[in-house]
Formats: C-alpha cells, sequence, structure tokens
C-alpha cells in the first residue's frame, strides 16, 4: 500500500497529539497541514515497511519545535504599543526631495552648478576648484557659498529643515559636507 493512502487514516492521532502540543485547537490544525506538506514533500525520503505513523508524529514533534522556537524569538505587542514606535520613513520620500533638487539644481547659473559638482560632489578642495576653474580661490569660496544659498531657497530649505536626500554626493552639495 501507498504510504500517501496511508496518511489520511493517521491525520485524527496527529490532530490530538498537536491538540495536546499547543493547547489551541487553531494552532493544532495549522500544526497538522504544515507537517502534513512537509510530510507530502518528503515521501521520497520515507523507508517502505518503517513506522509511517512514527514517521509523521517526528515530523509534527520538529515542526511543533521549530514553531516553539521562532515564537519565543518573538516580542509580545497585544495593544500595539511597541508596533507604534516603530516607523520607516517612505522610500519614496527621498525619490520626491531628489526630484525637487534637480528642479532646484538645473535652474543655477552654469558657474553655480560647476563649482558645487566640483566641490560638493565630487570633493575637490577649493584650491583645486579653482585651478581647474582658473579663478582665484576666494572667487570659489564665494560662489559655492552663493550657490548653496540659492539652492536651499529654491528648495525652500530653512536652516532647521532636515534633508532626506538619497545619496552623500547630494547632501554634500547642498551642506557643504564631505563625500565620505
Amino acid at each position: 500500500m501507498d504510504p500517501r493512502d496511508e496518511l489520511i487514516g493517521h491525520l485524527p492521532a496527529m490532530r490530538a497529539f498537536a491538540l495536546n502540543l499547543t493547547r489551541n485547537s487553531a494552532t493544532a490544525d495549522d500544526l497538522v497541514q504544515d507537517a502534513v506538506v512537509k510530510a507530502w514533500g518528503n515521501f521520497d525520503k520515507f523507508k517502505p515497511g518503517t513506522n509511517l505513523r512514527a514517521w509523521l508524529f517526528t515530523i509534527l514533534r520538529n515542526t511543533y519545535y521549530s514553531l516553539y522556537r521562532k515564537r519565543r524569538r518573538e516580542v509580545e505587542d497585544p495593544d500595539g504599543k511597541m508596533a507604534g514606535q516603530l516607523s520607516e520613513k517612505p522610500a519614496h520620500d527621498g525619490h520626491l526631495a531628489m526630484t525637487d533638487f534637480h528642479a532646484a539644481f538645473a535652474q543655477l547659473t552654469d558657474e553655480q552648478r560647476e563649482v558645487l559638482v566640483l566641490v560638493g560632489a565630487e570633493g575637490f578642495s577649493y584650491e583645486e576648484a579653482a585651478e581647474m576653474c582658473g579663478c582665484a580661490v576666494g572667487t570659489i569660496k564665494s560662489r559655492t557659498n552663493r550657490a548653496r544659498k540659492r539652492l536651499a531657497e529654491l528648495m525652500h530649505l530653512d536652516d532647521e529643515d532636515e534633508l532626506a536626500m538619497t545619496d552623500a554626493a547630494t547632501m554634500a552639495v547642498v551642506t557643504g559636507t564631505s563625500v565620505a
């Protein structure tokens, strides 16, 4: 006889054992279902002529203890207080900030964009940027300062506003911090 045909006959005993383990009817039913799915998928490992009932109960027991270990690591939060304290900024905020940044950046003069890319995004020193642009270091510093102020103005940013940019290069352009 095919062991798959015998499986149905063992379901009531498996459910009783699962109910004994879990002490909850719904959880017991889920446990039996999980064990049957595992058994069905592993019938090629069952050795004909051995005790099918013992094999099924072993799978059921192991499934229960795996579930038990998993649940021990979980934190109960019936009133939702802990979950209410967890939050993650939506991914679209960074995309929207980047869209705003690109629109504002496009409105800057060529000189302002150039100096922000060199000093901010690429991380060149004022001296290196001055050499590349063929002007004085003071001119580069002045252009950088005016460009950052204009960019913040176009993006309607105050000094207290937190930036939610998506990359370090953009943050460096707007804030003047290094691209680490």
